[in-house]
């Protein structure tokens, strides 16, 4: 990215040297952004972040239906997906169904299937949930909205850099994805579009993007975006089972360490980097700061530790106690002398709290 942040300014939509020098650099980025995630270059469209791509999708699907002459369009979304998709679809201010999942935090693709309408304009599936790990059957849902003419949208940015993410093997319209989620910038994401399918622009005011979102392009986070993605298409494999040794460590010898803990999510049919405990008796926002004065970032999906200070509405949809939730990440540069830590500080933080409520 350096270069492009210190170096080569230009806009790459001039025809001058610096301009071409800086649309290569952006082509270069988008190939390899489609090589990771199974797309033509063609069908990837820069976006400002994961959270554009989603309501690029959900808006441009709308538009896209109501412009083929439906009057009154309808989104389908399972009940656990990202406040990017849900907030986006509530704010679309047309009808929204919400399909439920089970005490693990799957959809079962027939009940999105029964959701269906002649009005759905999009139905929207995670690859995995962001919050329990948990991974949905995206391809099932998609190969049943295929049969019956709906547009699918699958939320990757959960999954992207952890498990493979193809937009040819998911058979889906549009596909979201971000850099900052697998080690890239933040201020950069992608929608991937089907060749052939046509969305109205999100964003209008430029022919950037082939006319798909207007805005000059942010060359040195694209730059870094297609690096990375670069990166993971050589250690996908390889990462993944490193990040899963780690969190099947958390997920065998937390519970044998803690008294009082119960697993949220599949621990099974999951994400490698992260797990999902229900911590009894402690509330979750002192066991975080505990945990953070011994040097370990967790989070929790309880309302102390969200912006909207409201319970995490995935645990809710999955029918558990968000106020005593830990989630715990690992990533690339984790090793076992951090899950080491995690297993020596958690269970001191806890009974230390617990002792004081006694």
């Amino acid at each position: 990215m350096l270069p492009y942040l210190t170096e080569h300014h230009a806009d790459p939509g001039r025809v001058h040297t610096e301009g071409h020098a800086t649309r290569a650099a952006v082509e270069a980025a988008r190939e390899q952004v489609g090589a990771l995630f199974g797309a033509r270059p063609r069908e990837v469209v820069f976006t400002s972040s994961g959270t554009e791509a989603v309501n690029a999708a959900v808006f441009g699907a709308i538009a896209r239906t109501t412009a083929a002459g439906v009057p009154a369009p309808a989104l389908v979304a399972t009940a656990v997906e990202h406040s990017s998709v849900l907030d986006a679809c509530r704010r679309a201010g047309v009808e929204v169904e919400l399909v439920p999942v089970d005490g693990r935090g799957r959809v079962d693709p027939s009940e999105v299937v029964s959701a269906l309408t002649d009005e759905t304009a999009l139905v929207n599936v995670q690859v995995a949930n962001h919050e329990v790990g948990t991974l949905q059957p995206a391809a099932e849902v998609a190969a049943a909205c295929r049969d019956r003419g709906v547009l699918c949208h699958v939320d990757a940015c959960a999954g992207a850099g952890y498990v493979p993410v193809a937009l040819s093997d998911l058979g889906a319209d549009l596909v979201s994805v971000t850099a900052h989620k697998m080690g890239g910038p933040k201020g950069v994401g992608a929608l991937l579009v089907r060749k052939g399918l046509r969305v109205p622009p999100f964003i209008v005011g430029g022919a950037q993007e082939r006319g798909r979102r207007g805005g000059i392009e942010n060359v040195p986070a694209i730059v870094g975006f297609g690096a990375v993605a670069e990166e993971v298409a050589g250690s996908l494999g390889a990462e993944a089972t490193h990040l899963r040794a780690l969190t099947d460590r958390l997920l065998a010898e937390i519970p044998a360490a803690v008294a009082g803990i119960r697993v949220y999510g599949n621990p099974a049919d999951r994400l490698p980097n992260l797990v999902c405990f229900g911590v009894e008796g402690v509330e979750a926002e002192p066991v975080l700061l505990g945990l953070d004065r011994r040097g370990i970032a967790a989070h929790s999906g309880s309302s102390c530790a969200s912006e909207t200070l409201e319970p995490s509405p995935v645990l809710a949809a999955m029918g558990v106690d968000a106020e005593h939730s830990l989630r715990i990440s690992v990533g690339w540069t984790s090793t076992d002398v951090d899950v080491d830590a995690v297993l020596a500080a958690l269970p001191e933080v806890v009974q230390g709290l617990r002792d004081l409520r006694s």
